[in-house]
């Protein structure tokens, strides 16, 4: 938001205390030529004494009564200005701080500071409501992601121990699969934070993205078939200096939500340097998302379709992961859906 120049708060500052001296000054001038005036008229020829007289220092008093009064006015005046926004903003910032996020700094400035600092003030709220409404539905839905692969591992062992199930291998398979489940879910949730703290550190080399991202497909490669998935893939050979562990990570979260919400579709997978850029592109042709969706697929535990993802058995942090490791490496990630039109996902990050 720019300043208004004919509006700021310098220029106001500037023109009353002109406004004020040019006021003293005019009253001092022509208080005295009123004054002399009078003399004249009522003392003719009598002449002026060298001396002041009494009646000089009260001209003198009224006159600088007259300009100290004006002066004090305009003060008001510029002071009343200056304060009502900060009282806005000061009123505002009491309610948030007794808890209330909802507060809002409310009016319009006098000049172009004020108003750019209700502005950022509002806008501060804001991004604390945000993320209030955030962390507490991070928190519900954490407690949630977590209830269930406990509750169904406590169930299983205590089947165990109580001699309800038999021990074999299938039954210590399907534990390990709800403890691979919940290590995933700590993993994706400790990337998160590390991110938003600023913190994530990375093991960065020199490796080739398009060979990383062919060791990446031919090793889900089973899972992908068994989806009914199509793979058409075009690789480029791209050096970056990145951490492969994270673009790994991120690679096969994009694979992972192509298998679990668009099964039975064509994958085209791609890898390109653009402008310094290395953009992978992964997309598909399954159901798709709507615009209002499509804006919220990287909120960490945000599902477009919440019971059939919970039977796919997603968290909803696989996007919101992605677009972490993009911009911990100084690149982005972009998703393009349509409804019934597919799906795109590009992560773009700097290159050698």
């Amino acid at each position: 938001m720019a300043i208004s120049v004919s509006n700021s708060l310098n220029r106001q500052i500037i023109w009353s205390t002109t406004i004020v001296a040019f006021v003293a000054l005019s009253v001092m001038f022509f208080g005295f030529l009123i004054y002399g005036w009078v003399y004249d008229w009522l003392f003719k020829n009598s002449g002026y004494p060298d001396d002041w007289a009494v009646s000089d220092f009260i001209v003198l008093g009224i006159n600088v009564a007259i300009g100290q009064a004006i002066g004090a006015y305009v003060g008001w005046r510029l002071a009343r200005r200056l304060v009502k926004p900060l009282t806005a903003v000061t009123e505002a910032a009491r309610l948030i701080a007794d808890g209330d996020f909802a507060g809002r700094a409310t009016g319009e400035g006098n000049f172009g500071e004020a108003d750019r600092l209700i502005s950022d003030f509002n806008r501060m709220a804001e991004q604390l409501q945000k993320a209030e409404k955030e962390l507490q539905y991070s928190n519900s839905a954490i407690a949630h992601e977590l209830r269930t692969p406990l509750t169904i591992l406590r169930g299983r062992v205590q089947g165990l121990a109580d001699g309800i199930f038999e021990p074999s291998q299938e039954v210590f398979r399907g534990l390990i699969g709800h403890i691979d489940a919940l290590t995933r879910i700590v993993d994706d949730l400790r990337t998160l934070s590390l991110m938003n703290a600023g913190r994530m550190e990375l093991q960065q080399s020199r490796f080739d993205v398009g060979e990383e991202i062919g060791d990446i497909v031919d090793s889900v490669l089973p899972t992908l078939a068994s989806a009914g998935i199509e793979i058409d893939a075009d690789l480029q050979s791209i050096v970056v200096e990145a951490d492969r562990a994270r673009i790994r990570q991120a690679v096969l979260a994009l694979l992972d939500n192509v298998t679990r919400y668009a099964p039975r579709s064509q994958l085209r997978l791609t890898s390109q340097g653009i402008e310094g850029l290395c953009v992978i592109m992964i997309s598909d042709n399954g159901p798709g998302m709507t615009t209002t969706e499509s804006e919220r697929a990287f909120e960490r535990f945000w599902r477009a379709d919440d019971a059939r993802t919970r039977r796919g058995g997603g968290s909803g942090l696989g996007l919101a992961v992605v677009r972490a490791i993009a911009e911990a490496h100084g690149g982005h990630a972009t998703i393009d859906s349509r409804k019934g039109g597919g799906t795109t996902v590009v992560l773009t990050i700097p290159h050698c």
